[in-house]
């Protein structure tokens, strides 16, 4: 049965009334049933028939105590052995007193003293237990990740917080486990196969955290969170997943890694020391070499370092305390070595903190998207500088910017470069986009499609880094791309061993295949130099000629062009 209230459906809970008394069964149902979807059983045998059928919707048993075939005690016992019936709250209808404390030691919810005088208190205990049970069942619905047993992650921090309430005294590790590349396990090995990755590895932090005293939980997908009283080893339990998968897994390769806040500060909120150990943790992404790593003094210094870097960012620009420097790169090929170009590169003249490394905050904000904002001040500042030395010097020095992933993802991006070079009065040649190779691993096909159209418009694209993504060659021979920079590590070598100079003859044939010039950057030494003229390299960048300078500093070799 259903009704309507205020306009929202709302279902009438379904509640067995048991008494072998025609009267008081009929008296108890007539009271429930303006409110109760109410079902009637004469006798223990015949209730627990019923309840049996009805488990599923059934929202309350009220159970007389003395019952021929089969009395409440009985019943009761019965519900209580089986796993489906014993979440069905009972209510027992007795008028002895000695039969309450029974009753409820062997798992009833309540009891009601019969006879039953007053209907208001027997409808409104009636209802709180309803109440109760469907919020427990909730609860316990989201109480655990039906994968792995573990905690869901909700009922994990608040466990987290009592634990520290009632033993605030006691010492505490976080342990934070990630897979490795999980997605591309899924993607290899199907949604199965992740998912006994995933319940091999929370069976292990299962057992940790029960030997240990702790609580764990499945954080986002195949990341697991513990809290356990302080250990001396916790690297254990990355050698016990390690050795549960080899003998579980088919791929053995699977690599777990782990980061760990020892004694943890609980001063800081329970979201903040988790991040913590998180940091540890995602500190060894990709490092082959180590998978454990702990939350440190040194860590805690950089984290509060680059959130500094990122608080003031805004302010930096708008004080214009990011500075262009520039490098030039020279044409080497032919009787004369001329200046062909420069790149712009970004500093950051902090008045507190000094002259900051590019590789001190570039990553930061290339990981939290900052670096867009970053690009864009660049852009405009490169774009003008363009300008004017065309027009104080009478010749096109033409710049290479940097364009990052998450530049090109944006949706206006074409539009804003077109701007730029319009708002400068130069040309697009004149203009050069530096885009490195692993921006387009993925989604590539969005991607090329702005950058041919940038192509189409006149601009020049340089891959930056070639030789450290991820690109197949089937891939380089469809991208639009005008140069290819080799990144510093074929260079670095090339003068010491045959097998770098080797590396770059290969390069330079794709080269050649592909109608594309060649720029070598990280350049230091004569030796590479000449190594790299010889093998045919189109064009040099580095300190062999200049580290990056000021655009004042940078109109030397203008003049000497």
């Amino acid at each position: 049965m259903k009704e309507f209230v205020e306009g929202r459906l709302k279902l009438k809970r379904k509640v067995l009334v048991v008494d072998d008394e025609e009267v008081e069964r009929r008296m108890l149902a007539h009271m429930l049933k303006a409110k109760y979807d109410v079902l009637v059983a004469a006798d223990g045998q015949e209730a627990l028939d019923i309840i049996k059928k009805t488990h599923e919707t059934l929202s309350l048993v009220l159970l007389d105590l003395i019952m021929p075939k089969m009395d409440g005690f009985e019943v009761l016992h019965e519900m209580m052995k089986n796993d489906k019936l014993k979440t069905i709250p009972v209510i027992m209808l007795t008028s002895e007193k000695s039969a309450e404390v029974k009753s409820l030691k062997m798992g009833a919810a309540d009891f009601v003293p019969k006879p039953y005088e007053m209907p208001e208190v027997i409808l409104a205990r009636i209802g709180r237990t309803i109440q109760l049970y469907e919020s427990n069942r909730i609860i316990s619905a989201t109480k655990t990740d039906p994968l792995t047993g573990l905690f869901q992650r909700d009922y994990f921090m608040n466990y987290v917080e009592i634990a520290d309430n009632y033993a605030p005294d006691i010492q505490r590790d976080i342990i934070v486990l990630n897979i490795n590349r999980f997605h591309i396990i899924n993607e290899i090995h199907g949604r199965d196969y992740g998912d006994l990755v995933l319940s091999e590895v929370g069976m292990c932090v299962k057992n940790y955290v029960e030997r240990n005293r702790g609580v764990a939980c499945r954080n986002n997908g195949d990341m697991f969170y513990l809290y356990v009283p302080h250990q001396e080893n916790p690297e254990e339990l990355l050698w016990q997943v390690h050795v549960q998968l080899e003998d579980t897994i088919e791929d053995a390769q699977t690599r777990i890694r782990m980061g760990i806040y020892s004694n943890v500060d609980k001063s800081l909120e329970i979201e903040k020391r988790f991040d913590c150990a998180l940091l540890a943790c995602n500190s060894v992404k990709g490092n082959y070499k180590a998978s454990i790593a702990y939350y440190d003094k040194a860590m805690h210094e950089k984290e509060a370092y680059e959130e500094r870097l990122i608080m003031e960012m805004d302010k930096a620009l708008s004080e214009g305390q990011f500075v262009v420097y520039y490098q030039p790169k020279y044409a080497i090929q032919g009787t004369k070595t001329v200046l062909s170009s420069a790149e712009a590169l970004v500093r950051w003249k902090h008045p507190e903190l000094g002259m900051i490394n590019p590789e001190r905050f570039i990553s930061v904000f290339e990981n939290n998207g900052m670096i867009h904002a970053l690009d864009h001040y660049i852009w405009w500042k490169v774009a003008g500088q363009i300008a004017e030395w065309k027009k104080k010097f009478g010749v096109t020095v033409p710049v290479s910017v940097n364009v990052s992933r998450i530049d090109l993802l944006e949706s206006n991006f074409v539009e804003d470069i077109c701007e730029i070079v319009k708002e400068a009065e130069i040309f697009p040649t004149e203009y050069l986009l530096e885009i490195t190779e692993s921006a387009y691993t993925e989604d590539s096909a969005g991607i090329l499609a702005k950058v041919n159209e940038l192509r189409c418009m006149g601009f020049h694209i340089e891959m930056d880094d070639f030789g450290t993504g991820y690109s197949s060659l089937n891939m380089i021979s469809s991208l639009p791309i005008d140069v290819i920079k080799l990144d510093i590590g074929f260079v670095r070598h090339i003068h010491e061993n045959d097998r770098d100079y080797k590396m770059v003859e290969i390069v330079m044939e794709i080269a050649k295949l592909l109608g594309v010039k060649v720029v070598a950057e990280g350049v230091e030494l004569e030796a590479q130099h000449e190594l790299l003229k010889k093998a045919g390299v189109d064009i040099i960048q580095g300190y062999y000629y200049s580290r990056p300078v000021p655009p004042e500093e940078f109109e030397k070799f203008i003049v000497n062009k």
